[in-house]
């Protein structure tokens, strides 16, 4: 007896559902897209209406044709991608493909691979939304647009193999801004002052920061009007004039969207988008959990919605009533939506709460285990109630000068009962979360203290922080640039471009990613447009509700495009790279080595290319001595782009160090520093000997 045929995207999910569905359904992968415009042409006809070539994708015929075979041997096909729209065009380009009838019901949607889930979706097929497959090509057919126009006009005028995008460009665009502004940053100093106070009973001991005078506040700007404002305290009395107290409700974050799983992965894992969105991936499609079986530990993971199923409200309220009390379960407070987002889907979320982190954690290797516990803990902390603190704010007047102290107690821990992952170190070790206000003594108005202390220091402010992964995400969701299955491969394209690099975990523009955006915008300052890009994903929104048609929309952005792209045909000559030439002389033909730019970051080459093709890595210079055979410590790069720090004698010294080596010498064991940073500590310098255990925070700069 034929049965009926499911096809999804993997072959993950595939076994994951087959072992739902058992022998009443075959189930196949189509691995991914199997559909796409060809890559050796537009593939558009811009005079025929934005009319779409559409080819089977290389290396997916014998994909096509198991599944033509297996679908003719079928009671029916029922097509079960991704809940999003480029789920539904995959879907889509099946049913062209196995000759279905589109608007009969073939369509399933599940937002989480669980056998309740499956079971349900098939109660329910739907026919294929043409609104969300028309957004989808939509979008594909803008994209290559400008891809396939603007690229080949950039190899023209600068180099081979440039692209540019029409998301790409604008995150590219970013981070030269940002990089403008750091260059532009002048510092300007400023001091603080802090008094080191004692009350008279009691004798506890505190701190206070100056304010300014009576009903101003004043940032002293130099060392001198510092000093003025010493001499007009010293000898006064400090007495409390004013004691505010008040009760402070600090909210659980709302359950993770796509970007604030990628941007917490970040801050807490040390994860890259990229890997985040593999991990997560994992979790979602299906994992074997030994006697349960093979289940989905997540919800679908693209979103930007943080709605939660009543459902699972119901559960979580209960585990947090079980295993905290009653009075820690939270009401229910709607989240108002972003704006721009879709709300498509719920948030992510574990598919039960009672798969404790710990109970599953020998089934999942470390980094599964490190990213579902970091979405268990997200959502159950998002269903229980408030932290109530007990806040103190006190005012103290020394003569016409005002300072002022701030502390929080704990009253009742709500939320951050839940002990929290303040830092991801290799056990995953989670902490208890930490209230870093000062406890401040019982002060009462009128009372006098004792002044043990003024503490001038000095300050500079510094330029806006480089953007790291998770910045730039928050970034392009803030300004509605992409959604939330774009950002990895945004991030990823610009990399491997030669656009950006990551220093530090932070990126910076090359020369090349500068005089791309500065042609750009020069000549194309709608592509490069912030506030443009975030209208087009507007309008790509209004094509999915179908509030508009999408080819009337391709109209209005290729007109001006193309009469854009023909005056900078026109007007633009050659552009050169500027290439930076270094001190070092290539030993094969005796020209002075240029700075080029790879995957990787900075490398040394010979500008004589083709004729010499030598390279070789660029050895940042630290100064800094080997310990181990007195070489120099300069800086390299893995094969995978990571950064390391080792000797320059290698291959016959092995020395090895992940941290940057520091001239500062250890004042207990001679050994030089090295610069280290952790969430509680931020950066500090701690010896580079092991056993030695001395450390210190650098002045202060902030």
């Amino acid at each position: 007896m034929a049965k009926p045929l499911i096809i999804v995207e993997s072959p993950a999910k595939a076994r994951t559902i087959k072992k739902f569905v058992g022998n009443r359904f075959d189930v196949q992968a189509s691995m991914g897209h199997i559909r796409d415009l060809p890559k050796s042409q537009l593939g558009v006809a811009v005079d025929d209406h934005f009319e779409p070539k559409y080819v089977t994708i290389r290396g997916k015929g014998k994909i096509v044709q198991e599944l033509r075979k297996r679908a003719r041997k079928a009671a029916r096909v029922l097509l079960a991608t991704d809940p999003d729209r480029e789920g539904e065009a995959i879907s889509w380009h099946l049913a062209q493909l196995l000759n279905m009838d589109e608007h009969e019901p073939c369509r399933i949607e599940f937002h989480e691979v669980t056998k309740e889930a499956v079971d349900q979706a098939l109660k329910s097929p739907r026919p294929i939304d043409d609104n969300l497959v028309d957004a989808q090509q939509a979008r594909r057919i803008l994209d290559r647009l400008v891809g396939y126009k603007l690229s080949p006009l950039l190899w023209r005028k600068v180099r081979r193999g440039l692209s540019a995008g029409r998301v790409q460009s604008v995150a590219v665009r970013l981070i030269c801004d940002r990089e403008e502004e750091i260059e532009a940053f002048t510092p300007e100093e400023y001091w603080s002052i802090t008094a080191v106070l004692e009350t008279e009973k009691g004798r506890s001991r505190f701190q206070a920061k100056y304010r300014g005078p009576k009903g101003k506040k004043l940032v002293p700007k130099s060392e001198e009007e510092t000093k003025g404002i010493i001499r007009e305290i010293q000898g006064r009395p400090f007495v409390v004039t004013r004691v505010v107290k008040k009760e402070k409700l600090r909210h659980p974050p709302p359950p993770f969207t796509t970007s604030s799983m990628q941007q917490e992965a970040s801050h807490r894992l040390g994860f890259s988008v990229r890997k985040t969105m593999s991990v997560a991936q994992q979790l979602y499609e299906g994992l074997n959990l030994g006697p349960e079986g093979t289940v989905g530990l997540i919800t679908y993971i693209r979103t930007d919605s943080t709605r939660i199923a009543d459902t699972a409200r119901s559960e979580a309220g209960r585990l947090i009533h079980a295993r905290f009390g009653p009075e820690y379960v939270g009401q229910y407070r709607k989240q108002a939506p972003k704006p721009g987002a879709q709300e498509a889907h719920e948030a992510i979320r574990p598919t039960s709460v009672l798969r404790d982190p710990e109970r599953v954690k020998g089934y999942l290797n470390r980094d599964q285990y490190r990213l579902y516990r970091l979405v268990w803990t997200r959502f159950i902390t998002s269903q229980m109630s408030p932290a109530v603190m007990d806040t103190v704010s006190v005012d103290i007047s020394a003569g016409d000068h005002v300072f002022r102290a701030t502390g929080s107690t704990l009253k009742f821990p709500g939320f951050m009962a839940v002990k929290l992952e303040e830092k991801a170190d290799d056990n995953g070790a989670a902490q208890e979360p930490v209230v870093r206000e000062q406890l401040l003594p019982e002060l009462t108005k009128g009372e006098t203290l004792l002044l043990l202390g003024l503490e001038p220091k000095q300050h500079f402010t510094q330029p806006p922080p480089r953007y790291t992964e998770a910045m730039l995400v928050r970034t392009l969701e803030e300004k509605g640039i992409g959604r939330p299955s774009t950002y990895a491969p945004i991030i990823s394209t610009i990399q491997q471009r030669g656009y950006v690099l990551k220093e530090d975990r932070h990126f910076v523009p090359t020369e090349l990613g500068k005089l791309v955006i500065q042609l750009l915008k020069e000549n194309f300052p709608r592509i490069i447009d912030v506030e443009f890009t975030a209208r087009m994903e507007a309008e790509l929104d209004q094509i999915e509700e179908g509030e508009t048609y999408w080819r009337k929309v391709l109209a209005d952005f290729y007109g001006p495009f193309e009469e854009t792209l023909k005056r900078a045909e026109e007007k633009l000559g050659r552009v050169r790279v500027p290439e930076e030439e270094t001190d070092v002389t290539c030993e094969k033909c005796g020209r002075k080595m240029v700075i080029k730019y790879g995957r990787y970051g900075k490398f040394l080459a010979c500008p004589g290319y083709p004729e010499c093709k030598n390279t070789k890595p660029l050895l940042e210079k630290t100064g800094v001595k080997c310990p181990e055979c007195g070489g120099e410590i300069v800086g390299r790069r893995s094969k995978k782009g990571r950064k390391f720090y080792g000797c320059s004698n290698y291959p016959e010294c092995n020395f090895v160090s992940f941290n940057k080596p520091l001239k500062k010498t250890c004042p207990e064991c001679g050994a030089f520093m090295v610069q280290k940073r952790s969430r509680e500590k931020g950066t500090y310098y701690q010896c580079s000997r092991q056993g030695c255990g001395y450390s210190e925070t650098p002045s202060e700069q902030v």
